[in-house]
């Protein structure tokens, strides 16, 4: 029980630091650098990972499907609408939340942690800078625009890697051309902007628990690493559950 109120109590403190961020938001022209800086630790820095990540899981979602169809005769057609479908509306939102979580949410999480522990955090509070303006709206507003932008690449890297191990895997054998033309039957402009609509939720949830954890932290190195743990864990968490929400949404 007392598990479950925790948890409670820092949902509703990402929200309260959510709102706090918004309230913030007319401060982006003063504060352009600190979100171009974050766009780039966020997004550039994340990229090369996103697409290797994605080439490959449109790789072996293609090789899985094509070895489940292989006895069913004429069902490698539809290797397109499969790769198509499955990487645009969740896999490639899904699988770049869950890199974001891991690499830029860590290290969020410690860089406020390491502030909150030595009183740096305090001193801005001092100053009357409130943290949500400082540390948490230019990474909220970073990762809004960058977050489309992985995961359409993503989408479009993953449907080339379904299509090259359609085309050259021996028992799916399945032209590109063939591919392409289901891929572009079945997927419409709506599939993608879900997709686009789950990555930027997923982004956001990633952003303010690596946040909200950094700020509650208390104590010296092992809390931090204790916080850092945490929230990454309690990202995963709320990505897996979101997409769940979000998929019931968008259907």
């Amino acid at each position: 029980m007392q598990a479950i109120r925790d948890f409670l109590d820092y949902i509703g403190e990402c929200i309260l630091v959510f709102l706090r961020s918004i309230y913030y938001l007319p401060t982006v022209p003063r504060q352009f650098d600190r979100v171009i800086f974050h766009c780039y630790h966020i997004g550039y820095r994340t990229m090369p990972m996103v697409l290797i990540m994605t080439f490959f899981l449109g790789a072996v979602l293609a090789l899985q499907t094509g070895y489940s169809l292989q006895d069913i005769p004429g069902m490698n057609v539809y290797q397109g609408s499969i790769s198509g479908q499955g990487m645009s509306r969740e896999l490639a939102p899904l699988i770049t939340a869950l890199l974001l979580a891991g690499r830029v949410g860590s290290s969020t999480t410690a860089e406020i942690a390491s502030m909150k522990v030595y009183h740096e955090v305090d001193a801005l509070r001092t100053m009357n800078i409130p943290p949500e303006r400082l540390l948490v709206m230019p990474r909220l507003v970073a990762i809004i625009l960058m977050m489309p932008i992985m995961v359409g690449m993503g989408i479009f890297v993953g449907w080339y890697g379904g299509a090259l191990a359609a085309s050259k895997v021996p028992f799916i054998n399945l032209s590109t051309e063939m591919y392409w033309a289901n891929l572009k039957d079945v997927v419409g402009f709506q599939d993608i902007i879900d997709g686009q609509i789950k990555g930027m939720v997923f982004g956001v949830a990633v952003i303010l628990v690596a946040c909200t954890s950094g700020l509650r932290t208390k104590g010296g190195p092992r809390e931090i690493g204790m916080s850092v743990t945490s929230a990454v864990v309690a990202s995963m968490v709320i990505i897996l559950c979101l997409d769940f929400v979000l998929t019931l949404m968008l259907m």
